[in-house]
């Protein structure tokens, strides 16, 4: 997970991750820069790493108008490098920022999925729901050499992960602890997709993560950084399902063998990837990014 003040950071963040030989790049969406158009300039610059958003909140951002934009920054990268991580965000930000109705959130996502996943596909959209209408009048959505573009959303409750794992390629998480992974959210989103029929669903874990001798530091400073996350109560719960007292308690942090391994075991509670969000000083983070490279490497030919 990259970021960055400003594009110029971000995109030389993209292009150390890549140099380190991680195999995608994934750009939050929050209000420093516009996550697409942003990897539509980073995926131009620098041709060997694939890109995803985690995650891009539904609400504001019709979904013919996301397919639009996912399809044209596709198209701009290349076939295959683009997977899009969607989520409703939180109600703090849609209504407290956005003044928008935070309502109906797992009816919401399925509307929405069911109007976005024809769009990526080129298909004719008509979906009237509760919460939303889309309608592709003038046809479907075009864009040369886009490519299938994988669907990812941001579930952590009961009824997120059953529209995931119907109507979606799979899921993202974020400061889900492995046993709650493991427990709950891949076999609950693994049923889903199998009883409608879909290929086993991706399962993306994405946890702060620290190669470093000083793990006090580091998770003195994960305390103070995810903070928020402590009182957002889609994470609130899911620290509490854990049994942690904040988002200090499901850091990986220690040295190479201790992290790696750790990262490893995550195969083994149903994660298909790690969304590895370095923390640390500058020194700790590339440390950091170097053993991520070379467990990207790792997997690749295991």
């Amino acid at each position: 997970m990259v970021g960055g003040s400003g594009v110029e950071a971000i995109v030389a963040a993209v292009r150390d991750a890549a140099a380190a030989g991680v195999r995608r790049a994934w750009l939050p969406q929050v209000f420093s820069g516009e996550a697409l158009t942003i990897i539509a300039v980073a995926g131009r610059e620098i041709p060997d790493i694939e890109f995803g958003t985690a995650v891009i909140p539904t609400y504001p951002r019709h979904p013919l108008v996301l397919a639009d934009q996912a399809l044209t920054t596709a198209a701009a990268i290349g076939t295959g490098r683009l997977h899009l991580g969607i989520g409703l965000s939180h109600q703090l930000v849609i209504e407290g920022m956005l003044g928008m109705a935070f309502e109906k959130p797992a009816i919401h996502m399925r509307e929405y999925l069911s109007a976005l996943r024809p769009a990526l596909e080129g298909q004719p959209v008509a979906v009237k729901g509760e919460t939303l209408q889309a309608n592709t009048l003038m046809g479907p959505l075009k864009a040369d050499d886009a490519g299938p573009i994988p669907i990812l959303v941001a579930a952590l409750g009961p009824a997120l992960l059953r529209a995931a794992g119907e109507l979606a390629d799979g899921t993202l998480t974020w400061m889900a602890a492995p046993q709650v992974i493991g427990d709950r959210i891949a076999p609950s989103i693994t049923a889903a997709a199998e009883a409608a029929g879909r290929a086993r669903p991706r399962v993306g874990v994405g946890l702060p993560v620290a190669v470093t001798n000083d793990v006090d530091a580091a998770l003195e400073r994960a305390a103070s950084s995810y903070a928020i996350y402590g009182t957002l109560p889609s994470y609130r719960r899911l620290l509490d399902e854990a049994g942690v007292e904040g988002p200090a308690g499901v850091v990986i942090a220690g040295d190479e063998e201790e992290v790696a391994g750790r990262i490893r075991a995550l195969a083994d509670v149903g994660a298909t990837e790690f969304l590895a969000s370095p923390i640390g000083s500058r020194a700790v983070r590339q440390e950091t990014l170097r053993v991520l490279g070379a467990l990207s490497r790792e997997a690749a030919v295991s």
